[in-house]
């Protein structure tokens, strides 16, 4: 039966006049409907939490929700009255402010300079007002409780104070609505503290807060309402104090991915890559973990768990600061990617266009790149090889293209990460890392490219698969590698997979 959640504002003690109201809101992008008929209320005084899995529509909305995007369909008012934000400052006019993960903040400006960085107070003859500034600057930052100055550097500032000063600027163009997108990612505990102890100001203030987290014992604790995002779509939302954590997550991972993404079952083989202690002096420590001939070792993990920082570390991207590595056996020291390119390790980046491919190059000369001594005789390329080795693998893939001759940038997505495995595949690995490989491509191309995943395995390639999509992970994995602020949250056999879980153990709510 699916979940019944309460209506918001259906108490005698709630407020039932939102400040701002979404109607039926849909975003497409070529191939992807990226929000699909969404509807969500925000009321004053009230912080709404908005939960979902990364790439459920959560920044698509915050980004209409500002002005960075204008609907396909659907409508926005604010006080019951119809708006359209024709760009940013739209918004910013409106009453709608953000703070970000990332504060959009300039280090080399002052405190002052920031807040009123766009909306600077004037003299009477059109000059930028300093001392206006400054002290305006001074009144909003102890009305947060704050000392800082605003004449200081702001690169001279904490994540924390950072954040102050990004709230401060939301308070000086007086918002209404004021959006935080994961805003205690960087914080320490008592720096949370601070900021919740803020939050409750701004709702005395009359302000509606949208509240974007992963952590649900921050949104319990924060937060009034709550909307659940699963693939573009709102599928619930209700009063948090009347629905219980177990029915949060149900709603935000329910799917049956049995369907979707057919395990098939492949003999697993002993030990290929053993990683023991492994450790980066800022991203992640003490990982360990085996591959096995044949297995697929997806690794899944919120945005900042340290999962891609570490299938870099392991291609030799970046060093690592301990830790040993073994293949088949044998001690390797990975210091650079030709090393681990040497050793038969291989990595498929998450952002292909930038990291994997040159985008302007042919098919053939792109699959090539990493096989040069195979496609060369006495220093002088061969064309002829190259477009042999290309068509090889581009047979294999499926790959759909007028010719192997065409840039490829020209390419799909889908068609683009078919090129980025070929070119790896034609180096024999004996391990291969796919960081997100089905990232930005359609629905059709990634039924492909897991076919082709399960394929490899069935032929005896150890894989390691970063996903930030459970339904993959779940369909596609015979262990679960789950990382949390760079260490490892548990190691789960396929018996043991279930959504909610890994979920758990991804927030740390255990």
């Amino acid at each position: 039966m699916p979940l019944r959640t309460q209506p918001i504002g259906t108490e005698s003690t709630s407020v039932t006049v939102p400040i701002l109201e979404m109607r039926g809101i849909s975003q497409i992008f070529p191939g992807v409907k990226a929000l699909d008929g969404v509807d969500i209320k925000l009321y004053p005084g009230q912080v709404t939490a908005l939960i979902g899995e990364n790439g459920a529509g959560k920044s698509t909305l915050v980004k209409i929700l500002t002005g960075i995007y204008r609907p396909n369909e659907g409508e926005i008012l604010i006080d019951g009255k119809p708006v359209a934000f024709a760009g940013a400052q739209a918004a910013i006019d409106a009453g709608v402010t953000a703070i970000h993960q990332e504060t959009v903040l300039f280090d080399d400006l002052t405190v002052g300079e920031n807040i009123f960085l766009g909306h600077a107070p004037r003299t009477r003859f059109g000059m930028i007002d300093w001392r206006a500034i400054n002290s305006r600057a001074k009144y909003l930052l102890q009305a947060l409780e704050s000392e800082i100055d605003p004449a200081i550097r702001l690169r001279d500032l904490s994540i924390a104070q950072r954040h102050l000063v990004a709230i401060a600027r939301a308070l000086s163009v007086e918002a209404r609505i004021v959006i935080m997108d994961e805003p205690t990612a960087a914080l320490s505990r008592k720096e949370i503290d601070d900021l919740f102890r803020i939050i409750e100001g701004l709702k005395r203030q009359g302000k509606a807060i949208l509240f974007i987290s992963h952590k649900f014992d921050e949104v319990y604790e924060i937060a009034e309402n709550f909307v659940v995002f699963r693939d573009g779509r709102a599928v619930g939302q209700g009063r948090l104090r009347e629905t219980p954590q177990e029915d949060i997550v149900r709603l935000m991972v329910g799917r049956d991915v049995k369907d979707v993404f057919p395990k098939v079952e492949v003999s697993i083989g002993a030990p290929v890559l053993r990683v023991e202690g492994f450790c980066h002096p800022t991203e992640f420590r003490d990982i360990s973990f085996e591959l096995r001939r044949g297995e697929i070792l997806g690794i899944y993990g919120l945005i900042g768990a340290g999962r891609s920082e570490l299938c870099q570390a392991l291609f030799g991207v970046t060093r690592r600061s301990a830790g040993r590595l073994t293949l088949e056996g044998q001690p390797v020291d990975i210091r650079s990617s030709s090393d681990a390119i040497a050793a038969g390790i291989v990595y498929v980046p998450e952002e292909r266009g930038r990291h994997g491919l040159a985008l302007p190059m042919p098919i053939f000369q792109n699959m090539s790149l990493p096989s040069l001594s195979k496609t060369s005789r006495g220093g002088f390329l061969k064309a002829a090889s190259e477009l042999a080795l290309a068509r090889k693998y581009a047979e294999r893939l499926d790959l759909r293209a007028a010719s192997l001759s065409v840039p490829v940038g020209t390419l799909s997505g889908g068609n683009q990460q078919k090129v980025v495995i070929g070119k790896w595949l034609a180096t024999r690995p004996k391990v291969i890392i796919l960081d997100e490989p089905t990232k930005g491509i359609d629905i059709g191309s990634k039924a492909a490219v897991h076919g082709f995943i399960g394929e490899l395995a069935s032929e005896g390639l150890s894989i390691i698969m970063v996903s930030s999509e459970l339904p993959e992970i779940l369909g596609m994995s015979d262990r679960v590698l789950v990382m949390r602020e760079g260490l490892s949250a548990g190691l789960f056999d396929r018996q043991q997979l279930n959504a909610e879980t890994l979920v758990r153990a991804a927030t740390g709510n255990t």
